[in-house]
């Protein structure tokens, strides 16, 4: 297999804008210049309970936002489903336990280090693998954290080692410059 790196030779991105598919429909047309370069589909959306991430659908589910119907959304398409940063602002906390969900994210680049453990926590407790996440609004706060996959160059098999936890998380100290 061969390992994914978001640092130093980025091969594979996940563009999860909030609430739209914008920032992923606009990077997966500018990676079509390089065949190297794999896009995930991919959303964070704001629902009723917390933030929910959705890796792997190309279409929003349908409103009213709520996790479990987001969560029967993802299911029916083959799609992960990530909590972010569960113990920072609009996380789903202990909540996330009630939830089907596939990964935690774990390391957040903008989250504290005490929550981002807590996360940790919560994720062991939950046994499911935990996935870093740049959490990016600005050009350079983009990649000083990542997660390495054991996977091929394929989304669905990216998505399915995700699932079985074949990843890791590494935080990079700061943005990688271009």
């Amino acid at each position: 297999m061969d390992r994914l790196n978001a640092h130093p030779t980025t091969k594979v991105a996940a563009i999860t804008d909030h609430n739209t598919m914008d920032g992923y429909t606009r990077a997966k047309e500018l990676a079509k210049a390089y065949p190297d370069i794999v896009v995930i589909p991919g959303v964070e959306i704001s629902a009723q309970e917390g933030e929910i991430i959705v890796l792997g659908a190309e279409e929003l589910p349908p409103e009213p936002w709520a996790v479990r119907s987001i969560t029967d959304f993802a299911r029916r398409r083959g799609a992960l489903v990530v909590a972010p940063h569960p113990y920072r602002g609009f996380g789903l906390g202990a909540l996330a336990k009630t939830f089907s969900l596939d990964a935690i994210e774990t390391l957040n680049a903008i989250t504290s280090p005490e929550a981002n453990k807590a996360a940790e926590d919560l994720a062991k407790s939950m046994g499911l693998p935990g996935v870093a996440g740049s959490d990016a609004h600005e050009l350079d706060e983009l990649w000083s954290v990542y997660t390495e996959v054991q996977a091929s160059l394929e989304v669905d098999e990216i998505l399915k080692a995700v699932k079985r936890g074949l990843v890791r998380v590494s935080h990079v100290g700061k943005s990688i410059r271009f």
